[in-house]
């Protein structure tokens, strides 16, 4: 009897992960997007005890970066233990190095990978084959997967190889694309895998393992005579492996069903026009293919699985006899080289092919741009004309160097069975995570197969989502976005006038929109153009308050499951009892670790899905004229670059819009995000002059500068009309007016303004009010804001900044509305350092939660000041921000040194005028000053023009390097990861170099960007990916190991806690004339706050900066400075800010975080040992602390 089919609904990182296990025995990793689920899963399982091949749990091992899992894992095959990886992009480059050598000692391994983008002129973390490229020449196989099902199917054939052939593998898949993507699939089960691993190549390997027992020697070195000799002994190892494959892909496709061979064939057996391609685009070019020979065309595909070693004979097979013309598409682009490596790899077997087909070249996909049959019909297309075009690019238009085809249109493919809908949802609000459910329920509760794919952009918790899902009776082949869809949910109302949402939607189509709005207000908020396709295309409208909802329920901004809820009643995919019964089981699964209060909070969400009502389309709506669009003095970069990418129309760009703006190389203009305007907060801050006492706490915490204190002269002041109050202080503003004011369109509503905001007598003067972009008054706070931007000049110039947190709020943000979470415990550090030294200020950003909402094009919060001036932002990459950091200073110092020599010359001159020479030497006594070389630069540059007019070469010399003449700020800035733990060498480095740097540490305690994987800044008992069953190591003291240099300023700091202290540690390490290191506490959305007070006051990132001052009060954070400085003195350079810690409330806190509460649910009997466990750690670490700060520094040596 034949077995039973078991499906299940998993992306392909699941399915991957599913497969691996059963092979591994040791895996060694690290996190990397988009592979890090892989491991994830990995360790999750081990934590629950499943078993593997042996029978054994899969022992698990973090590293500090991709490198050192690369060693790792070399070291445990050599032991003798079958061990694996997950990476991808820049993380499989570092490992390139072992690659090597893992191959050249034939130990049989897999990497996983996520094939990623490589960051060249920017970073960009979605998918092609540039990094899986780099590898070929590595001496591992390389094996490609083309679906979800195909990840599923064929992982094991590389595990099963390795063994056999003894040659290591790349497991390779695209990112995202298939990563990512959700599908219901047929599982492999281990039992069916099983009798396929011969147990004497597990022996062989075993045998093989280094041991004491039977002593070998190897990594040895090798002279010339005898290396190349040497080398080409492996030849034959390589030769036998293709026909390993072939004989395991058939293996498999006897379990399965489906035929695997190493290139399979799809089309018209007769196929004279061929393309040739592996990964994901394999998918839509099925469906490209079946279109075209429904009209008669003799068109196929050849999809490469096994891509190294490339066998001539099996791609020569699998190509029909009758073809005539091929195209070679390659998902990488290598500069310079006479094509793509699967194009050249084709043209070589084929050289001396009989057949003599034509061959052409072409790329396609890069960085997961969209792979549709209508990009793969634009092939075709070119193989029929008469000269194709060669080295082509398809998906993009190129009307600079032309390479690009013309594009055809967009049709549905999919089959007439396929339902298609698409969700905008803005991040953190649930919506992905509810379609990730809504997937699964069909899957798993019907006979549909299902699909589904998630897209965003760039910012944190609160940009762009777009959630693509697609249900069918028949397996779904569309491995491409949604753009024909019948079904769209709006999940935010002013995406209406951001977004096209209407793009693709069906005739007779269905809409769904979250408003706030009801009746003809509804109506007035409608674009026109939306209404126009209403009316047109004949879509039923139906509309829900579910942000009313939740706010009732309790869920605050959590609309997903009330919206989810309304999908299913509306479109009746599955029975809506059915429906409703499946979303309560997929949220005590999602929610259960939160508390059973969250989970009865959404089930009463499921409950009120249904009070949702449909909107009449009036028929004269088809008829309607545009609505006029607002204009604005937007440069033309923003108009023409950022406002197409920002509405998500990057994709119509053109190459000459890049090159036209100079964008070639990467470089982006700063002060983009400032016109974006987006106005997504459910509520905003209302300021109420009476209360207020002009402390400036609010500005001081906001994460997004988008409220902030403005000074008003007597003339500023008579052109403004809203409320202003007399400035209190300092005495040098006297006699003018006091206003804060809140960017309503740039606020992200995250309230901790008005949580810090004392008021006077217990009223605050900032309230949170629920904010309607239309509503007058929301109109009028708008204009309020232009007005004072445009208008109310910048006052800091007449107070000290640096004196104190009121002060340092009058000058100016160049850090504003960046793409970081609501309430980011980050950003305001970096923000607060933009005001202090911003006009001076250099940046090197490791890569991260920092570098992502600070520099995602197209928008750059970085922005200048009235003199054009404003920090420079540059990122390389996640390991070497240190050095990167260095470098800027190094390269600074040089030109300093430059101008130096230039200056002597000049003073040496008997023709240079008196006031040049008194100049030039102030600049040189006061060239390391800040303030002194500010000074010395504004009366040296007026000579140094003057001497250019008259033809001075040396003036001509200095003109160009007159922007090192101030004395710049050397920032370098990094997350926990980054700096304790891949990039910790460097930055140890960097620190004991001596050079005047400074380093920044936004410490979030786990890797924020990747989503939150356990780092060496992870405390003890907490859970994090790739420590599910809690930490059982302390954390590292990165501050207090730098502090043994003796000549590093470090400190430890918390904003919300004390804002004096860490403004005076930011100020002094600045002016410490050598390298500092600032370590600050930064809550995060990954933390999980929730839980109450006993005030009642809730806890959540809403209050990020009060989540601060509790984690200093119980003693969880510590405050110091360690100033080196002070030792010249002969005093303690250790100074311990921090109050004793109310130890009582310790536990409290760490209930209050669900990477700490969970623990109670996951490891019940081991929770309440672990906590008292991370309580001893602290008090071990203040201890150390106060023993610091009682050394007697008086007797000097």
């Amino acid at each position: 009897m034949a077995k039973e089919k078991k499906f299940m609904t998993c992306d392909g990182n699941t399915a991957a992960a599913h497969v691996s296990y059963m092979f591994t025995e040791v895996a060694a990793i690290y996190p990397i997007t988009p592979s890090s689920p892989m491991a994830e899963h990995i360790d999750e399982w081990a934590a629950k005890g499943r078993k593997n091949l042996f029978g054994q749990t899969v022992s698990v091992q973090e590293m500090e970066s991709e490198g050192g899992a690369a060693g790792a894992l070399h070291g445990s095959l050599q032991a003798g233990a079958l061990t694996s990886t997950y990476t991808a992009s820049q993380g499989l480059l570092l490992m390139i190095p072992n690659m090597y050598k893992i191959a050249g000692e034939l130990l049989p391994c897999v990497f996983n990978v996520s094939a990623r983008t490589l960051a060249s002129h920017s970073l960009c973390i979605f998918g092609d084959h540039q990094d899986v490229m780099a590898c070929r020449q590595t001496g591992f196989a390389m094996f490609c997967s083309g679906s979800v099902q195909e990840v599923m199917d064929l992982s094991a054939v590389p595990y099963l190889s390795t063994l056999e052939a003894e040659v290591p593998f790349i497991n390779f898949f695209d990112g995202f694309r298939t990563s990512h993507e959700y599908h219901k699939i047929e599982e492999i089960d281990m039992e069916d895998i099983r009798p396929l691993v011969n147990p004497e190549w597990v022996k062989r390997f075993r045998d093989r393992a280094m041991s004491p027992e039977r002593p070998v020697t190897r990594g040895t070195a090798e002279n010339p005579e005898t290396f190349f000799t040497h080398r080409e002994a492996s030849n034959t190892y390589y030769d036998r492996v293709p026909e390993i494959v072939e004989k395991h892909l058939a293996e498999v496709s006897k379990i399965t069903g489906r035929e695997y061979h190493l290139f399979n064939y799809y089309g018209a057996k007769d196929a004279e026009n061929i393309i040739i391609l592996m990964g994901s685009a394999t998918e839509p070019a099925r469906e490209a293919i079946d279109f075209l020979t429904k009209q008669g065309k003799k068109v196929g595909m050849v999809a490469v699985h096994l891509y190294r070693p490339f066998s001539v004979e099996a791609i020569r097979k699998a190509i029909p006899a009758t073809v005539k013309r091929i195209a070679v598409l390659d998902r990488t682009k290598e500069s310079g080289a006479e094509g793509e490596p699967l194009y050249l790899d084709v043209k070589s077997a084929l050289y001396d092919d009989p057949r003599k087909p034509l061959i052409v070249g072409g790329r396609y996909g890069l960085g997961s741009s969209d792979t549709t049959p209508a990009k793969i019909i634009a092939v075709f297309k070119n193989l029929e004309l008469p000269e194709p075009k060669n080295h082509f690019t398809v998906g993009i238009v190129d009307d600079v160097t032309f390479t690009s085809l013309p594009e055809e249109e967009e049709i549905p493919m999919g089959g007439d069975t396929v339902f298609e809908a698409k969700f905008y949802g803005l991040g953190s609000d649930g919506t992905v995570g509810a379609n990730k459910n809504s997937v699964q329920i069909i899957g798993n509760n019907t006979n549909k197969y299902c699909q589904a794919y998630f897209s965003y952009d760039s910012k944190k918790s609160g940009g762009f989502t777009c959630s693509h899902l697609r249900f069918g009776d028949e397996p779904i082949h569309s491995a491409y976005q949604v753009n024909t869809p019948n079904f769209v949910a709006c999940h935010v109302q002013a995406y209406l006038h951001m977004y096209d949402v209407c793009r693709g939607l069906r005739n007779g189509g269905t809409f769904l929109l979250n408003t706030i709005f009801d009746g003809d207000e509804l109506v007035n908020f409608i674009p026109n153009k939306v209404k126009r396709y209403f009316a047109k295309h004949n879509i039923k409208v139906y509309y829900i308050n579910a942000t009313k909802i939740g706010q009732e329920i309790g869920l605050g901004n959590r609309t997903n499951t009330i919206l989810q809820s309304a999908f299913f009643r509306i479109t009746k995919v599955i029975p809506e009892e059915l429906a409703v019964e499946q979303m309560k089981k997929f949220i005590v699964k999602s929610y259960g670790k939160k508390g059973e209060d969250v989970v009865k909070l959404n089930y009463a969400a499921v409950d009120r899905g249904g009070e949702y009502k449909e909107l009449a389309v009036d028929p004269a709506w088809a008829n309607l004229a545009n609505d006029n669009e607002a204009q604005d003095d937007a440069p033309a970069f923003v108009k023409e670059l950022a406002r197409p990418m920002n509405a998500q129309a990057g994709d119509l760009l053109k190459v000459s819009d890049f090159v036209n703006h100079g964008t070639t190389d990467g470089t982006w203009q700063n002060g983009t995000a400032a016109y974006e305007k987006r106005g997504v907060e459910s509520f905003v801050p209302v300021w109420n002059s009476e209360n207020c006492i002009q402390c400036n706490k609010c500005a001081y915490a906001c994460p997004h500068a988008a409220i902030r204190p403005f000074v008003l002269d007597d003339a500023e002041a008579a052109a403004f009309e809203a409320p202003m109050i007399d400035i209190l202080a300092p005495k040098t503003l006297k006699g003018m007016k006091f206003r804060i004011q809140v960017s309503v369109l740039d606020c992200l509503g995250c309230s901790n303004c008005a949580d810090v905001c004392p008021g006077k007598k217990g009223e605050k003067a900032l309230k949170m009010v629920p904010f309607n972009v239309d509503a007058p008054d929301m109109i009028q706070e708008a204009k309020n804001w232009e007005h004072l931007v445009k208008n109310v000049k910048s006052k800091q110039n007449l107070v000290d900044i640096k004196q104190s947190p009121k002060n340092s709020q009058f000058a100016t943000p160049l850090f504003e509305f960046s793409g970081a979470c609501s309430g980011c415990g980050e950003t305001p550090y970096v923000k607060l350092i933009s005001q202090l030294f911003g006009d001076r200020e250099m940046i090197a950003n490791a890569t991260g939660c920092s570098s992502i909402y600070s520099a995602s094009v197209p928008s750059t919060p970085y922005t200048t000041n009235e003199k054009g001036q404003g920090p420079a932002f540059n990122n390389s990459l996640f390991e070497d921000f240190c050095e990167f950091g260095l470098g800027m200073a190094l390269g600074n110092k040089k030109m300093k040194e430059r101008i130096t020599v230039l200056l002597h010359e000049i003073i040496a001159r008997d023709d240079t005028p008196a006031g040049f020479k008194e100049a030039a030497q102030e600049w040189l006594d006061g060239k390391n000053d800040a303030d002194a070389s500010k000074a010395a630069a504004a009366k040296l540059k007026p000579f140094i023009e003057g001497g250019c007019s008259i033809g001075c070469d040396i003036c001509a010399e200095l003109k160009t390097l007159d922007h090192y003449l101030v004395k710049r700020s050397q920032w370098i800035i990094g997350g926990d990861g980054a700096s304790y733990d891949i990039g910790y060498g460097g930055l140890d480095h960097v620190l004991a170099s001596g050079e005047d740097v400074n380093i920044l540490v936004l410490d979030t305690e786990v890797y924020s960007n990747t989503g939150g994987q356990s780092s060496k800044s992870t405390p003890l008992g907490a859970i994090a990916q790739f420590a599910a069953s809690g930490k059982r190591i302390s954390k590292k003291d990165l501050g207090l190991m730098e502090t043994t240099y003796g000549y590093i300023y470090v400190a430890q700091i918390a904003m919300g806690a004390d804002n004096n202290q860490t403004l005076k540690a930011i100020r002094e390490a600045e002016a410490y004339p050598g390298p500092s290191l600032i370590i600050a506490y930064s809550p995060c959305i990954n933390h999980g706050i929730k839980g109450k007070e006993p005030d009642g006051k809730l806890r959540s990132m809403n209050r990020s900066q009060h989540e601060e001052e509790l984690a200093v009060a119980c003693g969880y954070w510590h405050l110091w400075r360690y100033n080196p400085a002070l030792a010249n003195e002969g005093k303690n350079p250790f100074q311990l800010d921090s109050k004793a810690p109310k130890w009582e409330d310790f536990r409290d806190y760490l209930l209050g975080e669900v990477r700490f509460a969970s623990l109670q649910k996951a490891r019940p009997d081991e929770a309440q040992e672990l906590y008292a466990e991370t309580e001893k750690a602290a008090k071990r670490r203040y201890q150390s602390y106060i023993r610091k700060s009682q050394e007697d520094w008086s007797e000097q040596l």
